[in-house]
């Protein structure tokens, strides 16, 4: 077989033996997801296709995942190359918290955050609520059992002293939150995913909505209480009728790689991924919030040293919590 390969091979053109070698010496690059019906899938492979293009020598590939806490273990393992999470969950494998109680992935890094789920509490004009307070007593949505929006929401009430018994507490899931404020059967709903949603920009389409937003006390509270929550300005006319800008609490959604990844391949990653991130745009509006400064203000674990050596060739201040001591 190899007599007949290196035949072969003399009996090619130069340009197509030139051509061969390059695809050969290719390396592509994992990027692990979540579910395809998800916004991490399309910015997985939006990424790809930004490294392909712009990074000599690589390619890249969105895989389908169970999502954060199993992308931490590719990571680990190195079964991936990359991986976007949550930020709760990155932060919980880095410090070994949590479900990564006995299972710490010290050697998780950052690139940077891409963008953040929004924790959006909806109600009617004319609800009489106008503040995290109004809810007690009302007819709330904290979202679908188990889900990261119910997660968040008890953090954001607790923290502030409100608990579950202070309300008529309901577990649905987005449409079905949607479809209750819109029916008249909840008072307000929580949200805890990217903007714009598309249960939200329906609800909008048919009733008068506010989204409420917290007091920077409330914030304060909640980010004491849950370390990965950063602040969030939702832009006014994101939602019809919503024509002022709401401020809320976001959880980032990390772009992770594994701590033994050449410094000059996570240095290329980070430059390509915020000077090409039109690109990614492009595919996804949830990369509007691809940008440095919220990727600096929300990444809750160290940056890889190749991401550390971008963000200070563009004249960054690194916080200190992002350096790796």
């Amino acid at each position: 077989m190899r007599k007949f390969v290196s035949a072969l091979a003399l009996s090619l053109p130069l340009s197509l033996l030139v051509g061969t070698t390059t695809v050969q010496a290719e390396q592509t690059l994992s990027i692990a997801t979540g579910g395809t019906g998800g916004v991490y899938y399309p910015i997985g492979g939006g990424l790809a296709e930004m490294i392909g293009r712009h990074i000599p020598g690589y390619t890249g590939v969105a895989e389908v995942t169970g999502a954060s806490v199993e992308n931490m273990g590719l990571i680990h393992r190195e079964d991936s190359d990359l991986a976007i999470a949550l930020a709760d969950s990155v932060y919980k494998a880095y410090h070994g918290e949590g479900v990564f109680k006995g299972r710490k992935v010290a050697d998780v890094r950052a690139l940077g955050s891409v963008y953040p789920n929004a924790v959006q509490l909806v109600t009617l004009a004319g609800s009489g609520i106008n503040s995290l307070s109004d809810l007690k007593g009302k007819r709330v949505s904290l979202g679908a059992p188990g889900s990261g929006t119910e997660v968040n929401a008890r953090t954001l009430l607790e923290a502030n002293g409100i608990k579950t018994s202070d309300l008529n507490a309901r577990r649905l899931n987005f449409n079905e939150t949607g479809d209750a404020l819109r029916d008249g059967d909840i008072d307000a709903g929580f949200w805890s995913v990217g903007p714009p949603t598309s249960s939200i920009l329906s609800l909008a389409t048919s009733r008068d909505i506010k989204i409420i937003s917290f007091t920077q006390q409330e914030m304060a509270k909640a980010m004491k209480a849950e370390p990965v929550f950063a602040p969030y300005t939702l832009r006014a006319g994101l939602y019809e009728g919503v024509n002022k800008p709401v401020q809320t609490l976001s959880i980032p959604n990390v772009l992770t790689v594994n701590a033994s990844m050449s410094d000059e391949l996570a240095y290329q990653i980070t430059k390509t991924l915020f000077e090409k991130v039109e690109e990614l745009r492009a595919i996804h509006s949830a990369a509007n919030d691809t940008t440095v400064e919220f990727s600096l203000g929300s990444t809750p674990i160290p940056l890889h040293p190749g991401a550390l050596r971008y963000y200070k060739e563009i004249g960054e201040t690194i916080p200190e919590r992002l350096l790796i001591k």
